[in-house]
């Protein structure tokens, strides 16, 4: 079959299942379900809102929408609201089960009147209108924070979200005063229609390190003993890989897994049972299950379900399903079980053991609810009691929604074969014109957003622009000094007389002209993109490296492949993976200047090694990336920089081996200690003067790469590494880890940035600079001397930090800066400040960062 049909019919088939797929009752996804439920909208009627009291007619419940000033401007209780006295409460009914993630408050403005709000409050829910529930979060604490005056709206993540149809906000004070409320909930509906599942209680796995992983639900909101509630299986949160990793920050190993031992329970299986809203047409059921077989965990071999209808007894003909069990991929992963359409209001079903251990993150149902009257009511609606009529005909809106994607199938395939096979002519006129060019000129393409530079090896000419469309939405109006990025084409300049070789990554070092000791402060155009592994940059390269590109003298050597002992997977990307390796005779690859992490004590012991692969399908371009990367870090050579040691490049997977430090990146790291604890106490401490100490040698390393005018781009605590005696390494292995997925921002489904610790002229101009890596570094700082608590603007929406960096755009002093830790120092805390001036020219360079935090040392 020719090249363009075959891809044409692929694109087909993609386009179909996805609309298949969109036909379809998907899991829940917390991050998407985000939706206003009616309260500002006016979606959700009065008479389905309502309060344990009111002040007046004017202050009802039914004006406690959120950014409404109708009525006297908000909803008031009648008297003050006293410290623990929750008996006060603003309800609302949604009529219909509804999956809640975010709540938004705000307290009585009335147009500069009202100054009354709730500076805490709490959250209670029920499915059914009789059985009440405090909501708490992952930690066990109930109180959220509300607002601190009438006017602003202080959004609310719920984490783990809530599965209600009434709601309660419940005013709370530490003294007595008048509050007042406006609220939102925000969500969608929960199309699942479960009301609650009963198991046997999450058991312990006791590591043969003695780490104890604790697979409890822990977010339960039934009884004990885990009845008639939901918890972790309907969170919308799928584990990872490796059970003993969560998606969280700061939780226990284990915690997005329920778990169950063999042994523990009677029959070789562990019995779930699921109750509905209602009678439901059944399709399939989705578990979500780990198989880390290596550590004794497997997916159920076989699953019986047995249902029921109303309060009948259970049906004797149950569905039973036989699993073909993986024992080569240990990845977790989605069961689909197929119920075959059996009608029924209640499911109870037995998952048999394969191994040891069973683990579910989640369970998911999918049913037809167009069998009923009242499949179609919308949320505002009452809800009336249904049963099923087997004269009713399916809706076959499912049909019409494919028969349309079909018909958009079709204009959409014809589009892309005319736009190949244009794209087929013009490749053909202009391949002649493209190898006289690449003669004299070398194109590269740099990192979003679509910024391009041309290099010209044999001379200094004229520059001229391109224009491309930026990759990043304006999400708020700029002022009239904002200045669109532009897309220059730049020439490699010519040396002049008075630069020299530095002998260091091949760089020519500029004359003092250009800058204090020889060295551009910022240098921001002249770099190459290198993709590497996963997907995103490594370092930015600056533009006189090009000699490095070409080959010369890579003082790397190539290393026996059988000789790496693959211990785990620390991550993946678009490209290839990383893996953690042990490997013995290591030390014969080092300089002999270098002292490799481990080898100083143990020359003949195993090491460990970070080992990056490049799949072996990955196409030309990662592959010339991935070489060029590796004649790059060939070159870096400093204490605070992870070194390359070896190369596997005669045959494939193309392999790169760098230095890994034995206690893991410094997030892990400073997260498992606290600042100071009782003598007796188990968790490690760690001084000021150690935090101090890490954080100069990141500030040295990034001097190191300053001088050089690399651009790093993704600077955090994920991204070093920490060795024996808190040596700091700076790496480059935080995006390709699913551990720090929540780091990262995707920006119109294409880029994956760290918005969290970038620069403003970063998100909002593309500018990546030493300057901008400065930022990130105040950033880091602030991360070292929490102790890697929380994450950078935690109490922030993805989007609020965008628009936060508007605000340093306009510089009118609202803009929001990170908290001083309780660790730090004034003289510390004002440094990070400093990284987080709104111009560029004001930032210290890493020069004067790493000179500051030596002589904080002095003045201890």
């Amino acid at each position: 079959m020719p090249a363009l049909p075959r891809a044409a019919l692929l694109l087909l088939l993609l386009l179909l299942l996805l609309c298949i797929l969109l036909a379809a009752r998907a899991q829940v996804n917390p991050a998407v379900c985000r939706y206003p439920l009616g309260m500002s909208g006016g979606h959700i009627p009065d008479e389905d809102i309502s309060a344990s009291s009111q002040w007046s007619e004017s202050t009802a419940a039914k004006y406690g929408r959120l950014d409404s000033e109708e009525g006297d401007g908000a909803w008031c209780p009648e008297i003050p609201v006293e410290p623990d006295d929750l008996k006060e409460f603003l309800q609302i009914d949604l009529r219909a089960l509804h999956f809640i993630t975010l709540v938004g408050t705000q307290g009585r403005h009335a147009g500069g009147h009202g100054n009354e709000f709730a500076p805490m409050y709490k959250i209670n829910y029920s499915r059914d209108g009789t059985r009440w529930i405090s909501w708490r979060n992952r930690h066990g604490k109930q109180v959220l924070d509300g607002n601190s005056n009438p006017y602003d709206i202080v959004l609310k993540d719920l984490e783990p979200p809530l599965i209600a149809r009434f709601v309660r906000f419940i005013p709370v004070t530490d003294h007595s005063m008048n509050v007042c409320l406006r609220v939102e909930l925000y969500g969608c509906a929960w199309l699942d229609g479960l009301v609650s599942y009963s198991a046997p209680a999450g058991q312990q796995l006791v590591l043969p390190s003695g780490t104890v992983i604790y697979l409890n639900d822990s977010v339960y909101d039934g009884a004990f003993g885990m009845t008639e509630g939901l918890g972790q299986l309907t969170d919308g949160v799928s584990g990872l890989d490796d059970f003993t990793q969560t998606h969280e920050y700061h939780v226990w190993p284990g915690y997005d897994y329920v778990g169950w031992r063999n042994e523990s329970t009677a029959g070789g299986y562990v019995e779930i049972t699921f109750e509905f809203d209602r009678i439901r047409n059944f399709t399939t059921m989705k578990v979500h299950c780990n198989n880390m077989f290596a550590k004794g965990v497997k997916i159920f071999k076989e699953v019986q379900c047995y249902f029921r209808s109303d309060a009948n007894e259970w049906e004797p003909n149950a569905i039973s399903s036989v699993l073909v069990l993986d024992d080569v991929n240990p990845s977790a992963r989605f069961v689909t079980v197929p119920l075959l359409h059996r009608m029924a209001s209640a499911i109870k079903c037995q998952y048999y053991f394969a191994d040891t251990w069973m683990m579910f993150s989640e369970i998911t149902f999918q049913s037809d609810a167009a069998m009923y009257n009242n499949s179609a009511v919308p949320p505002e609606m009452p809800m009336a009691p249904t049963t099923y009529d087997p004269t009713l005909k399916m809706d076959d809106s499912n049909t019409r929604i494919l028969i349309g994607c079909l018909v958009a199938i079709i204009f959409i395939l014809v589009a892309i074969i005319v736009i190949i096979l244009w794209r087929q002519f013009w490749q053909k006129m202009l391949e002649k014109a493209s190898r006289r060019m690449l003669d004299d000129e070398m194109t590269v393409s740099l990192s979003l957003p679509s910024e391009s530079s041309m290099f010209n090896h044999n001379r200094s000419s004229s520059s001229s622009e391109h224009e491309s469309n930026s990759t990043y939405d304006r999400i708020f109006p700029l002022g009239p000094d904002y200045q669109e990025p532009s897309r220059l084409i730049r020439k490699l300049p010519e040396f002049t007389a008075g630069e020299e070789d530095t002998g260091c990554s091949g760089l020519v070092k500029p004359s003092p002209a250009s800058g204090p000791e020889g060295v551009p402060h910022y240098a921001e155009a002249e770099i190459v993109n290198l993709q590497g592994v996963t997907g995103g940059n490594t370092y930015s390269v600056p533009a006189l490296t090009m000699d490095l590109l070409s080959g010369k003298d890579v003082a790397v050597e190539e290393f026996p492949r059988k000789l790496l002992t693959f211990k785990e997977k620390l991550g993946e990307g678009q490209f290839g993976e990383v893996h953690l390796c042990e490997v013995e005779g290591m030390e014969k690859f080092a300089d002999k200047e270098f002292t490799l992490e481990g080898l100083d004590a143990s020359p003949n012991c195993p090491v460990l090694v970070a080992v990056k692969m490049l799949r072996a399908d990955a196409n030309k371009n990662a592959r010339n990336d991935f070489l060029k990367e590796i004649k790059i870090m060939s070159r870096l050579k400093d204490p605070n920089i992870i070194r390359l040691l070896a190369v596997c490049i005669t045959d494939d997977p193309l392999c790169m081996i760098t230095e890994y430090m034995e206690n893991g990146d410094l997030n892990q790291f400073l997260s498992r200690h606290e600042a100071q604890s009782p003598p007796d106490a188990q968790v490690p401490t760690i001084s000021y003067s150690d935090l101090r100490f890490m954080a100069t040698q990141i500030a040295s390393g990034m001097k190191y790469l300053s001088s050089l005018n690399f651009v790093h781009r993704d600077l955090a605590t994920r991204n070093c590494l920490v060795g024996k005696r808190y040596t700091i390494k700076i790496a480059d292995f935080g995006m390709s880890r699913n551990l720090y997925s929540g780091d990262y921002y995707r920006i119109q489904g294409r880029a994956v940035l760290p918005i969290r610790w970038m620069s403003w002229e970063s998100i909002l101009l593309g500018k990546f600079t030493t300057a901008s890596d400065v930022w990130a570094f105040g950033v880091t700082l602030w991360e070292t001397f929490t102790l890697c608590r929380e994450q950078p603007y935690s109490q922030l929406s993805d989007e609020q930090v965008i628009e936060n960096t508007g605000e340093f755009f306009r510089d009118q002093g609202r803009q929001t800066y990170l908290p001083k830790p309780a660790l730090c120092p004034d003289s510390v805390y004002k440094l990070m400040l400093s990284c987080w001036r709104r111009d560029t020219k004001d930032r210290p360079s890493f020069q004067d960062l790493h000179r500051q935090l030596q002589e904080a040392a002095t003045e201890e």
